[in-house]
């Protein structure tokens, strides 16, 4: 199945979870080619972006599965960049 690369960007309003998705986080890690994380405490929100590389079914069910989290807004943008794994 090929990979591409993508970036997940996420914005966390509700801290109780945070946790959760650190959680989900270190169980794609194997994926996972870097993450920012930038508290805004004016906001009291988090934002975050993950560079991703990995089969397009594992990055939709990532994002899906932040998306399903309480106050978390999730959005996924493609690189037309593939591999053969």
């Amino acid at each position: 199945m090929k990979n591409r690369v993508a970036v997940i960007s996420i914005i966390l309003e509700n801290n109780e979870s945070v946790e959760a998705l650190n959680s989900m986080l270190h169980e794609y890690g194997e994926h996972i080619i870097g993450r920012m994380g930038i508290p805004y405490k004016e906001r009291d929100i988090n934002i975050i972006c993950i560079a991703i590389d990995a089969p397009q079914n594992v990055i939709s069910a990532l994002s899906g599965k932040i998306g399903k989290l309480s106050g978390a807004s999730v959005k996924t943008a493609y690189s037309s960049v593939t591999d053969d794994e």
